[in-house]
């Protein structure tokens, strides 16, 4: 009598709704594992088009595997910010990540330029190998670094050291812009184009998060609705001189940034406040 008092009440459990409870139980579980995946194939792509991009600048398409290592950049930004949007940050995503970086930041730049360089055995390859080993060794010891010192309580608006995709922006805008002029004898400016950012990547240098940029807290993101809408503009009409000015602008940002800061002074408050 007391074990049936107790369970007054409440109805026993028959085969049917154990069987709906355990399929609702895995259809939320696949749907947990589909959205976890999903950060994944973003790097995944990410990969595929440095992989590419490795392949058509070894054909001489030095114009395609620069478009394919702008892809590899959407990519990267796309997987983290729909990594955090449906929480699936995991240490397996951040290896993946870096992986992925290492083949399309690391290797394709790289080759890219080094194909562009060289004109085959003379004596100035040695150079071109130097300088683009320099490339990936400063590709593979930023994103290990990155990967073995986060920091939770770092301010997560800036990167330690110039990222990857930025880095490799710099060598496909100047694809874009001086690809004719990559080539030939008068060609060791090139090594300087490929030096510079490799030894940014490795420094203590602070530059601006990707992450802060396409993640803004504000509910008012006006200033980058219109940065965006600028940016969109120019990519259509004069793509090269934008994709100039984007590269360089961030790769020379840690000067210019403080150079051109007393200028902000001179913006009126209400327009501050509405681009932030």
């Amino acid at each position: 009598m007391p074990s049936s008092a107790s369970g007054a009440g409440i109805p026993p459990q028959t085969r049917r709704t154990a069987t709906v409870e355990f399929v609702r139980g895995s259809v939320r579980g696949t749907r947990r594992r589909a959205l976890a995946t999903l950060p994944s194939l973003f790097t995944l792509a990410n990969m595929m088009c440095g992989f590419v991009a490795i392949l058509v600048s070894i054909r001489g398409d030095h114009t395609l595997a620069a478009v394919l290592i702008g892809l590899s950049i959407v990519f990267d930004i796309t997987d983290g910010a729909v990594a955090r949007l449906v929480g699936a940050v995991t240490p397996f995503g951040l290896q993946f990540d870096s992986l992925a970086d290492l083949v399309s930041f690391g290797m394709a730049p790289a080759l890219i330029a080094f194909t562009l360089f060289s004109e085959g055995r003379d004596g100035w390859d040695p150079a071109g190998w130097v300088v683009c080993g320099l490339w990936v060794a400063c590709a593979a010891i930023r994103l290990a670094r990155f990967n073995t010192t986060v920091d939770p309580t770092a301010d997560k608006r800036y990167f330690t050291g110039m990222p990857s995709p930025g880095a490799a922006g710099v060598v496909l805008a100047s694809v874009f812009a001086f690809g004719d002029q990559m080539q030939g004898r008068d060609r060791l400016w090139v090594l300087l184009i490929v030096a510079l950012p490799a030894v940014l990547m490795v420094t203590t240098i602070r530059f601006r998060s990707f992450r802060s940029l396409v993640s803004p807290k504000s509910g008012r993101p006006y200033g980058l609705v219109a940065a965006a809408i600028v940016i969109v503009i120019g990519l259509a009409t004069v793509p090269v001189v934008t994709g100039c000015v984007l590269a360089y602008g961030y790769l020379f940002a840690p000067v210019l940034v403080p150079a051109l800061s007393p200028l902000a002074r001179l913006v009126p408050t209400r327009v501050k406040e509405l681009l932030t």
